[in-house]
């Protein structure tokens, strides 16, 4: 999946992922209960990255601000 579908999907809170996570029908063992909210992290990590970047690369385009105390 890309970034911008990634930012695209909804997202439920953290807190409520990791419920569904640990509550969910198929009972993990620990080794695949740490990797899938590694996973999950890391993804909802990545997202946040991509969209720091978004934003910065927007200020850019914009320019620099230009201050009227001349």
């Amino acid at each position: 999946m890309t970034q911008q579908a990634e930012a695209s999907r909804p997202q439920i809170p953290l807190q409520d992922r990791l419920r569904q996570l640990l509550d969910g029908p198929a009972a993990l063992d620990k080794r695949a209960l740490l990797g899938s909210l590694y996973a999950e992290v890391n993804r909802r990590e990545a997202v946040a990255y991509a969209a720091g970047w978004n934003d910065a690369l927007a200020t850019v385009r914009r320019g620099p601000r230009r201050t009227e105390d001349a």
